[in-house]
């Protein structure tokens, strides 16, 4: 089973929204908080939101009110709603666990927000 496989991606306009989905594997989701992870080209992978196995979360300032992670425990699955999307918003999002992340990363899925 591949540990984390993330969807939901696209092309959005700018103040649009997208809901991404990380499907992990049980050992990963079951014992880990989780978080969600950027990259823009040329920049460094950034962590953009994570959330306890209890429901606890934390945001980057620069997503704070846009944002909202949340997970379900009986389906694996991590999820990142994301609103009022800004073009600095695009980027690769990969899931991964939380604060230090696995040596196995999914292949992200692409977000982009353009007009």
């Amino acid at each position: 089973q591949v540990p984390l496989v993330e969807s939901g991606g696209g092309l959005v306009q700018p103040g649009g929204s997208l809901r991404l989905s990380c499907a992990a594997s049980r050992s990963i989701f079951s014992i880990y908080a989780m978080g969600w992870y950027r990259q823009a080209p040329g920049k460094q992978r950034e962590l953009v939101a994570a959330i306890s196995v209890l429901g606890t979360t934390n945001y980057a300032d620069s997503v704070k009110g846009r944002f909202t992670i949340s997970r379900d425990n009986a389906k694996n699955t991590v999820y990142l709603q994301m609103n009022s999307l800004k073009p600095e918003d695009t980027a690769v999002y990969y899931c991964n666990k939380h604060p230090v992340p696995g040596a196995y990363w999914g292949q992200g899925t692409q977000v982009t927000v353009s007009s």
